[in-house]
């Protein structure tokens, strides 16, 4: 495009802004009040959307579907970009609709039936396309993000030669953090010094640091952070990423900056065999209190397609997300209008978590440290959301809580016993899993061993247990069983090796004559040091009598406000001025009882001492029974 033209369309476009036709988005009727709303572009409908005709239709029927404020056009994306012309008449037409605009770059070289294939870094030809995409999107806009394929996955010879002795992951931060640099932020603000890159991370945080993605450095490197939240299906998927996810994943990645900002979440529309998962996912993103939400793509919300509903065997009941009477209403209001598709769902679904959202105060949970690049019994917290436990994740020691979870990966932090051990002499209280005491029990370990805490360790055994008692002293157990007369399945759980009366194992499994440990307690100075063993298979948490897991709730919530008894796929979310939402992903209504801390003195100790996960027999404690209708959630409001 001549040089002179692209300034005469560029000219144009602030003359538009000027002129007030890009007004802020929250001055458009029916805009959300919480959040923001944008719409991510794909290069090949860029493209598409140049053409006026086409922009108008697809314009309207995303708009009469979805409230939408900003659009991300993306310039390039495997190996095709759209021309300048392209984008300045599609940013043109948008700020002419008063939707703000940004760019967007999808690092990626196309694949293999699906398996994603990234640029290779050693070859001169992709580190110039690289450089070529973000300088493209810098011209045009002044924000960009970067979707989520800036990682590494090629092995030519030129990586294996450039790797050397390293190790995959260790080569591939290195080299991504010196691209990062050189390809993308550099020569971006050499083209424009005004431009803001953001980085969008995808779910799968576990295991980015062996592809590169840098959790440790790259978010101070970048302007900021954005954060993927599609957790699509649990069953058919081949992540089985769990429903919580939409949730923590927006927690966690905004405790990766110093000003704890996290831009925003991103859903798609892939994956999923009914549309309430859909929404799930939109409503657990906003409860986390993103500032703004991406939906992928413009084509589903844009185009006169029908949204495929699925199979809904609980369409009939009065649920959150009621689609036949949403779908009914939107056709009454626009007759002769194709079926509404993805974008009514969309739009339903955050208008629904927008009118609660006023409500809620600053989300809380039990706080647990995940060191940046750190991995050991991969996304754990999620499951233990899915079984009501909210979690607040940090990639920052929480020093300040009163009460700890440390997984695995925590075991990550070199100085990790020594920070233990600070917690409990200030008379706090750390849980630890099964999977913390195997990758701490080295006696040569740098740092020191979780022996130094507690001579317990993990044999390499692993147990199959069925029958399972609590007990908080010497003495008598209570069965935790659903039904005294039937034993539960057989789970797995790694056998934990212990000292009588030096810890005491106040819940317990039962396999033939034999007790093990489900969660120990321990007292070391003025705190309380607990172990809590995980399932071989993280996913039989839900397969463990509900019993079970609320008497760990009663240790490990013992200082909350709130906690709930529930089936297995039951969430709660809680806030700090007293709020709380209870979602259930279930097929089926659940009954929950929910537990409020009482008022008084035995509230008051349980909350400001070690003490605080020594539960009271429920003094200070009342219950109460609520029903949670099918893909649901309910909000409560402080005090109710």
């Amino acid at each position: 495009m001549p040089t002179t033209i692209f300034r005469l369309l560029s000219a144009l476009a602030a003359a538009a802004v000027s002129a007030g036709l890009a007004a802020p988005a929250s001055a458009a009727p029916g805009h959300y009040q919480h959040f923001k709303t944008a719409i991510y572009i794909p290069v090949n409908v860029t493209r598409s959307l140049a053409d006026p005709a086409l922009f108008e239709h697809q314009f309207a029927r995303a708009a009469s579907q979805v409230p939408f404020d900003k659009v991300y056009i993306e310039v390039y994306r495997d190996k095709q970009f759209a021309t300048d012309t392209e984008v300045e008449a599609v940013k043109r037409q948008f700020l002419a609709k008063g939707i703000e605009v940004a760019g967007g770059v999808t690092m990626a070289a196309g694949g293999f039936n699906g398996q994603f294939m990234t640029f290779d870094y050693e070859q001169a030809g992709d580190r110039a396309l690289a450089k070529q995409a973000i300088e493209e999107a810098a011209r045009h806009f002044d924000a960009v993000i970067l979707d989520d394929f800036f990682f590494y996955t090629s092995k030519s010879e030129a990586d294996i030669k450039a790797k050397g002795q390293r190790s995959w992951t260790d080569y591939r931060l290195a080299t991504m953090r010196r691209v990062s640099q050189e390809l993308l932020l550099k020569p971006a603000k050499a083209v424009n010094p005004k431009v803001k890159i953001t980085i969008k991370y995808p779910n799968w945080y576990e295991h980015f640091q062996g592809l590169g993605f840098d959790l440790d450095k790259q978010p101070e490197m970048f302007d900021g952070i954005y954060a993927g939240t599609e957790t699509r299906d649990p069953v058919i998927t081949d992540q089985l990423l769990q429903q919580y996810e939409s949730y923590q994943i927006i927690r966690y990645y905004g405790s990766l900056r110093a000003d704890g900002k996290n831009g925003g979440g991103w859903v798609d529309t892939y994956s999923t065999r009914y549309l309430d998962r859909y929404t799930e996912q939109l409503w657990d993103t906003m409860l986390a209190k993103a500032p703004e939400i991406t939906l992928f793509n413009w084509h589903p919300i844009a185009q006169d397609v029908p949204a495929a509903a699925g199979e809904r065997p609980w369409a009939a009941q009065d649920t959150s997300f009621n689609w036949t009477r949403i779908a009914a209403d939107w056709s009454a209001a626009h007759p002769g209008a194709a079926a509404p598709g993805w974008g009514l769902a969309a739009g339903a679904a955050l208008k629904q978590i927008d009118a609660v959202l006023g409500e809620l105060g600053k989300p809380t949970g039990i706080m647990s440290y995940k060191p940046a690049n750190s991995s050991g019994e991969d996304f754990l917290h999620n499951y233990l959301g899915n079984v009501g436990i909210p979690i607040e994740l940090s990639a920052r020691f929480p020093k300040e809580a009163n009460t700890i979870l440390l997984t695995q990966a925590a075991a990550a932090d070199p100085g990790i016993i020594a920070k233990i051990q600070g917690q409990l002499r200030d008379g706090k209280n750390v849980f630890v899993t099964s999977g913390f005491v195997k990758a701490t029990q080295d006696a040569k370990r740098k740092g020191g061993s979780f022996e130094d805490l507690l001579e317990v360790y993990a044999t390499g055994q692993q147990i199959a247990l069925n029958d399972y008692y609590n007990g908080y002293g010497a003495g008598n157990g209570e069965s935790l069983r659903d039904d005294p007369k039937v034993a539960p399945r057989d789970v797995l759980f790694p056998e934990l090796h212990y000292f009588t009366n030096d810890a005491w194992p106040i819940i317990r499994g039962v396999a033939g004559a034999r007790g093990f440990p489900i969660l120990l307690m321990n007292r070391y100075a003025k705190g309380i040091l607990y172990v809590l063993n995980i399932p071989s298979n993280i996913g039989d948490l839900y397969s463990l009598p509900p019993g079970v897991i609320n008497n760990v709730k009663k240790y490990l919530q013992a200082g909350s406000p709130v906690r709930i008894e529930a089936p297995a796929g039951v969430s709660l979310f809680t806030y700090d001025n007293g709020a709380y939402v209870i979602e259930s992903f279930n097929d089926a209504p659940v009954t929950v009882t929910v537990i409020k801390q009482g008022a008084g003195k035995a509230a008051e100790a349980r909350t400001s001492t070690a003490e605080a996960s020594v539960p009271a027999s429920g003094a200070g404690e009342s219950a109460s029974k609520v029903t949670i209708a099918p893909h649901s959630f309910r909000l409560f409001k402080a005090g109710e």
